[in-house]
């Protein structure tokens, strides 16, 4: 199986975050009763049908009924890898706010810090965005940050006052706040 999914990977049917989103992708139920090489052949499979190396009825025809992956939430066409990040948005003590919505697909957003408030500590570097590459057929590198929020933000009097959380974010998580930094 490792041979099949590098030989695919390899010829360009597919990058290694779409291959890692198809895994997530497969029903519950299948995933909970498959083997971790099943995950990978159920990946490999949906990844070659979704590209049109082989067509379904192709599959089933000398594999017998194949249970693929789910489709995915989001398409290439939904993905705007826009161009290379020269300059990072953001720079250390500038306020931010995380976006508070539902991304579509898999995402590295914590959701306990969504529509929350907090300043940036440090510019980390350009990264390659995975979530965003399971989409595209190309690499999406984005700007990411260390971002300081108190404990209070996130949890309210729960949180204890002299407590902070450091995460790391995506630039397309972040907005400004409209503060003063």
């Amino acid at each position: 199986m490792f041979a099949i999914a590098g030989g695919a990977l390899g010829a360009g049917g597919f990058n290694t975050p779409m291959f890692r989103h198809a895994i997530e992708r497969m029903d519950p139920g299948h995933y909970l009763t498959s083997g971790y090489y099943e995950h990978w052949l159920t990946a490999v499979a949906t990844l070659l049908v979704e590209g049109g190396f082989v067509t379904r009825d192709e599959l089933d025809a000398r594999a017998g009924p194949f249970p693929l992956s789910l489709p995915a939430a989001v398409s290439a066409a939904d993905v705007d890898g826009g161009p290379p990040v020269s300059m990072p948005r953001f720079e250390v003590g500038d306020p931010v706010r995380v976006r508070d919505e539902g991304f579509a697909g898999h995402t590295r957003c914590p959701r306990y810090v969504r529509g929350r408030r907090g300043r940036v500590v440090a510019v980390e570097p350009v990264a390659p965005a995975p979530e965003l590459e399971a989409h595209a057929a190309e690499k999406v590198d984005e700007a990411v940050y260390a971002v300081r929020f108190e404990s209070t933000e996130l949890w309210g009097d729960e949180g204890g006052e002299q407590c902070c959380v450091h995460v790391d974010l995506y630039e397309h998580y972040l907005e400004p706040t409209g503060e003063a930094p």
